[in-house]
């Protein structure tokens, strides 16, 4: 199954930021990843997510997109899991904020049992708080395709 989306961003983003057209969606078994997303000074995202019961399933979903080459090369995979009791679990991966950024986005939703993993590979330039809104762009790409 493929999906081919353009992430459409704010007015206030353009010139800054490059929307891929084309962005593609690959459907992996559980897993959904949606990559090249956004790109902006370089940097470029992708997001995955599936449903996951607890932390050690999520480690298994991690090395199963990790498997691929190019997420393995990744500068940050950093994901968020909210499950049915509330507990909350993350990791920035070096993306410090990230997992909580993630994990806010899942408590708004109410969705619960179901890991999201957005990666991002470093183009050079620091983004400032803008990384923590190309998080947020990530994750609503995501839920918004649910």
């Amino acid at each position: 199954m493929n999906f081919h989306a353009v992430v459409d961003m704010a007015p206030a983003w353009r010139g800054r930021i490059a929307v891929v057209p084309g962005a593609r969606g690959i459907y992996t078994g559980p897993m959904q990843v949606f990559d090249g997303i956004i790109s902006d000074r370089g940097s470029k995202y992708a997001v995955s997510g599936a449903p996951c019961a607890g932390p050690e399933e999520a480690k298994v979903l991690i090395k199963t997109l990790c498997k691929q080459k190019k997420f393995a090369k990744a500068t940050h995979n950093t994901w968020g899991l909210l499950l049915a009791d509330g507990t909350p679990i993350k990791n920035d991966d070096g993306e410090s904020g990230a997992g909580m950024v993630i994990l806010r986005m899942l408590e708004r939703e109410g969705l619960y049992d179901h890991l999201i993993i957005v990666t991002r590979w470093y183009g050079g330039k620091h983004l400032g708080g803008d990384r923590f809104r190309h998080v947020q762009d990530a994750v609503r790409y995501y839920l918004d395709r649910l």
